[in-house]
């Protein structure tokens, strides 16, 4: 969410940055804002000048009534409390006015780095880097719920019974090897600094509008019934949650952590969700990394986050690139963000596993998420990066890593988390 002192003082820029994300729906609420800021802020000068208007007429009366001047003391009662009725009315306005200043702000985005690619959807992002060589081995190799099935390790008609489309069994070495990589992924990033957590797998309403737009919400999060809870589509969302109306020590900062949680979403209006297969599914496991910082240590932190990821991935020799995400592809709270995409041998290109992302100050002024500097408070900076996320992950683990008998190959750093196996065999 925008500062209002920003939109008000530069109401061109803002307009631009829906321009650039090609929302061009949204243009007219800048101009609605303003004036409704407009009268928000002339409702409140008129309700200050009451206030200050009785503190003055109550010293007044005081004074007549000691003066035995009767009359006028009532005189100036009777205009005391018309002012109080009307102090009410102020009052009442100012809180509407606030609501749809507030509404409206939570749907005007976030303004973009400079740096942003300009673009209408996903198809516009642009390669940054790649990390190691792609590799297509001389025999076929089969989709990967037939290499699961193969090794006796998924079970998607049993879960279809149970609970519908998108859902799943990892059974026996597959199931392992999930727990392993996950197990792994958070002591890779241990290592690297951050301080492991295991959070709420349900939050509040207050905190699902503060972490993400309307849009996100709608398309993603299941609602428990007859509560004010939600479950989470990522640990990102509870983690940033944890800091909610707290002020923060700047000496503190940077707070860096990794979570692991399960994820649940209801991927609305998604296609793929009834294929065969475990790339888009409505349950699945993550471990994530969230940074609240300084604002100008963001950028640096922005760096730091993707490249573990890419880290991560070459460990286990899997050959990954980034992808710039363009303006039109950025949810509205973000100022910047990188995909990791990792290589599929089968499909002879890369896909999602995991996306970094900069949130400037949108999340912390939504949930109030201030620091307190040497110059006084000021909002902190968000970011998250997936660390990694199978079962999505294990698509392109089982595709770089099957060998033309049908075994999977465990990379010496998986070993220890896999018993000593050094590879799945039929």
């Amino acid at each position: 969410m925008l500062d209002i002192k920003f939109l008000r003082e530069n109401p061109e820029a803002v307009k631009q940055n829906i321009r650039n994300k090609f929302q061009d729906q949204k243009l007219g609420l800048v101009d609605e804002v303003i004036e409704l800021d407009a009268k928000k802020r002339k409702t409140q000068q008129e309700a200050d000048q009451l206030r200050a208007d009785r503190k003055k007429i109550s010293k007044q009366i005081g004074s007549l009534m000691g003066a035995g001047k009767k009359a006028e003391a009532e005189a100036m009662k009777e205009k005391v409390n018309a002012d109080a009725a009307r102090l009410e009315e102020l009052s009442e306005l100012e809180k509407e006015l606030d609501e749809k200043i507030l509404k409206i702000m939570m749907v005007i985005p976030n303004i973009i780095d400079p740096s942003v690619p300009i673009g209408k959807d996903d198809s516009e992002n642009v390669e940054i880097e790649k990390f190691g060589e792609p590799v297509v081995p001389d025999f076929e190799i089969p989709y990967h719920t037939d290499i699961m099935e193969s090794l006796h390790g998924l079970d998607l008609d049993s879960a279809r019974k149970v609970a519908g489309n998108g859902f799943y069994y990892l059974m026996g070495d597959i199931a392992r090897l999930h727990s392993a990589v996950i197990a792994y992924a958070r002591d890779f990033m241990i290592n690297r600094g951050f301080t492991y957590c295991i959070p709420p797998f349900m939050i509040r309403s207050n905190v699902v509008t503060g972490v993400m737009s309307f849009a996100e919400m709608d398309a993603m999060m299941y609602k428990i019934e007859g509560e004010d809870l939600y479950l989470i589509g990522t640990s990102e969302h509870s983690m940033i949650g944890k800091f909610i109306d707290t002020i923060i020590p700047e000496e503190e900062l940077p707070k860096t952590l990794t979570s692991y949680s399960p994820c649940f979403r209801k991927e609305k209006g998604a296609h793929g969700i009834e294929e065969r297969g475990i790339y888009r599914i409505h349950q699945f496991e993550k471990q994530e990394m969230i940074v609240v910082c300084k604002p100008e240590d963001s950028m640096m932190w922005f760096d730091k986050l993707w490249k573990n990821t890419v880290d991560l991935f070459r460990s286990m020799d899997i050959p990954v690139r980034t992808l710039e995400c363009c303006s039109g592809d950025l949810a509205d709270l973000k100022v910047k963000s990188i995909d990791v995409e990792a290589w599929s041998p089968r499909q002879k290109k890369y896909f999602e596993v995991g996306s970094c992302s900069n949130l400037g100050d949108a999340q912390a002024r939504r949930l109030k998420i201030r620091v307190s500097g040497s110059d006084g408070k000021y909002f902190a900076h968000t970011l998250n990066n997936t660390v990694v996320a199978p079962p999505r992950m294990l698509i392109a683990f089982l595709e770089n890593n099957l060998q033309e008998d049908g075994s999977i190959r465990i990379p010496d750093v998986l070993v220890p988390y896999m018993g000593g196996m050094k590879s799945i065999t039929k």
